[in-house]
């Protein structure tokens, strides 16, 4: 299946030559990097890749980089794209690898130890379950689905299976999101009673494109598989399809879900008691869509309040307006009796005391260039987990929990209310309308797993 940006969809995708001196700079790191401590380092593991796009290629590039993987098959249902993968790893590791457009088939042919899935979010929960029912081992980019109920069949697949799976959040094994994290669990920041995600971009109207037929050796129907079929439009592949809900969910769950994940690792609450968003598209316009042209129809802004038992989170973003009045546009506010901190992306974390006298902290961001992520750590710490038996730093759990937490913003924006949300059970309270929004209707033949 292919892969749109799974991160910041303005991304290009990387080039032969581009991604063979990634993968060089990659593999000059890892010296300077913690690394596997394998039980056997020579140990090489078959290693295919679901989604060719520019994400799936840089996780690709580190799982290579490290030297564990053999064997390297891909998938995509972009012909051009797939040629252009094939040819960079055969570069790479001088063999041609296996490639096939349908993830089914890869899966019962090649039968991989390891699984990359860096396909869009609607993806997400069918290819997950059926690697882990072919006994993989998963390392799946975020969300962790494209509704509750998917999410939640990932993990009981991961857990029945007893198999790793590592979710893209990279951000939970950053040095200095690590840093924030104990800082602010030393009570140096006081009682936190606020916490504020967000993430600001520029932006304007958005006008609609035209449709056309797919790219030539491009299988759209597969593409979108078990969402709508929608018509083609350059607008959604490659890189748009993140702001329509057919297959994503906009900002909150693309960026949100880091954010949300970084609250999640701070605190010892699981899940938030009620949930209340709204949204709207006041810049971008109205959604678009007719058998002639489309625009996308993700909110151009929205804010969702999440109610724990002690202090309130908040979620909030715009497409529409850079954050210059503030000295940060990406992060978290961590809002303390002692002072706020800043967790933020490129910039670090910088902790602001109350009052004059106290002296500013600041720690610089530790991320692994060009893509300003840390891939590296993570696929690293994939491989130790898989080899030590024991849980991933970006395990299904957690991912499910944060991923969930967008999820539910989502639905309080469509339904327009708030939700009260029973955690232990994983269940909307009193709102059928609300409840039945957990879940998707697929487009036949596909079906929803079973939670």
């Amino acid at each position: 299946m292919r892969l749109d940006l799974a991160m910041n969809t303005s991304e290009p995708n990387l080039n032969r030559r581009g991604f063979l001196q990634s993968c060089a700079l990659s593999t000059a790191a890892i010296s300077s990097a913690p690394f596997v401590r394998a039980a056997d380092p020579a140990r090489r593991y078959k290693t295919a890749l679901i989604g060719t796009g520019w994400w799936g290629k840089n996780i690709l590039r580190e799982a290579m980089a490290s030297g564990r993987c053999q064997g390297v098959s891909l998938c995509d249902v972009d012909a051009n794209n797939l040629e252009v993968a094939a040819d960079q790893v055969s570069d790479l590791n001088g063999s041609q690898p296996k490639t096939y457009k349908d993830y089914r088939e890869l899966l019962d042919k090649e039968k991989p130890e390891l699984v990359i899935i860096a396909t869009p979010d609607h993806w997400h929960a069918l290819q997950s379950i059926a690697a882990l029912r072919s006994g993989a081992h998963v390392f799946v980019e975020k969300p962790t689905g494209h509704n509750i109920q998917e999410s939640r069949a990932v993990l009981k697949a991961a857990r029945a299976g007893d198999r790793v799976v590592q979710v893209g959040l990279h951000r939970r094994v950053g040095p200095h999101y690590q840093s924030a994290r104990r800082f602010l669990q030393s009570g140096a920041v006081g009682e936190v009673g606020m916490v504020r995600c967000f993430v600001h971009q520029g932006g304007g109207k958005e006008g609609p494109s035209l449709n056309s037929a797919p790219p030539e050796g491009m299988d759209w129907e597969l593409w979108c598989g078990p969402g709508p079929l929608r018509p083609f439009n350059s607008r959604i592949h490659p890189g748009g399809w993140r702001q329509f809900l057919d297959y994503g969910n906009g900002q909150l769950g693309d960026w949100g879900v880091h954010w949300l994940d970084q609250v999640l690792g701070w605190t010892d609450q699981r899940y938030p008691k009620r949930v209340y968003s709204t949204a709207g598209r006041s810049v971008r316009g109205a959604a678009i869509h007719t058998a002639k042209e489309q625009t996308s129809d993700a909110p151009d802004h929205q804010v969702a309040v999440y109610d724990f038992e002690g202090f309130t989170l908040t979620w909030e973003h715009r497409m529409f307006a850079e954050n210059r009045a503030e000295k940060h546009s990406v992060g978290a506010y961590f809002y303390g009796s002692k002072g706020t901190l800043h967790l933020g992306w490129k910039d670090g974390w910088t902790f602001y005391p109350t009052g004059t006298s106290g002296k500013t902290l600041h720690e610089d961001a530790q991320i692994q260039e060009p893509d300003g992520h840390n891939l590296k750590l993570l696929w690293a710490d994939f491989i130790e987990a898989i080899e030590q038996k024991r849980k991933p730093a970006a395990d299904i759990e957690p991912a499910h929990r944060a991923s969930v937490m967008a999820f539910l913003g989502m639905i309080s924006c469509k339904v327009g209310r708030s939700l009260v949300w029973d955690g232990d059970r994983e269940e909307i309270v009193g709102d059928p309308q609300a409840t039945a929004l957990m879940g998707a209707t697929y487009r036949a033949p596909w079906q929803m797993p079973s939670a």
